[in-house]
């Protein structure tokens, strides 16, 4: 006994959403629902060839992911995770090893900027131990003051 092609392609389907809701990319759902389409398309035309239902479940599939990719805006926010934001510019802190054009040293926070209280520092300045420097950007692993 064989299965029904109608059958099959909600089975598909029904995978592949589960799937998705397991992944969370929301790059399979569309699949998934290209699928479901078909099984809807195979329920009103049953007689429809085995290329038209491969045919038909590609143009779907590629169609509504393009869409989908078209107006969806990723937001670079929730995808640097563990990566400066932009907060600590113009905090305050303590050189506690002299920094210069030629040489990095430490500023220390009161309060923790990014998980730690002592940042490698630049500056195009000399900036001697003690004084106090504003944060201007973050450059990698280190923080580029100023002397306030």
């Amino acid at each position: 006994m064989m299965i029904e092609p109608v059958w099959l392609w909600a089975i598909l389907g029904v995978v592949l959403l589960s799937v998705e809701m397991a992944v969370g990319t929301f790059d399979i759902f569309w699949f998934g629902l290209a699928a479901l389409c078909v099984a809807i398309a195979m329920w009103f035309f049953p007689g429809m060839p085995i290329a038209g239902q491969f045919v038909l479940f590609a143009a779907l599939s590629f169609i509504s992911l393009g869409i989908w990719r078209s107006h969806y805006k990723k937001n670079e926010k929730h995808h640097r995770v563990g990566q400066s934001q932009g907060q600590e510019i113009g905090r305050v802190g303590t050189i506690i090893t002299a920094c210069g054009p030629t040489q990095r040293g430490k500023i220390q926070f009161t309060q923790g900027l990014m998980g730690a209280r002592e940042w490698t520092a630049i500056s195009n300045e000399e900036i001697s131990e003690g004084s106090q420097a504003e944060v201007t950007a973050v450059e990698g692993n280190a923080l580029r003051v100023k002397s306030i």
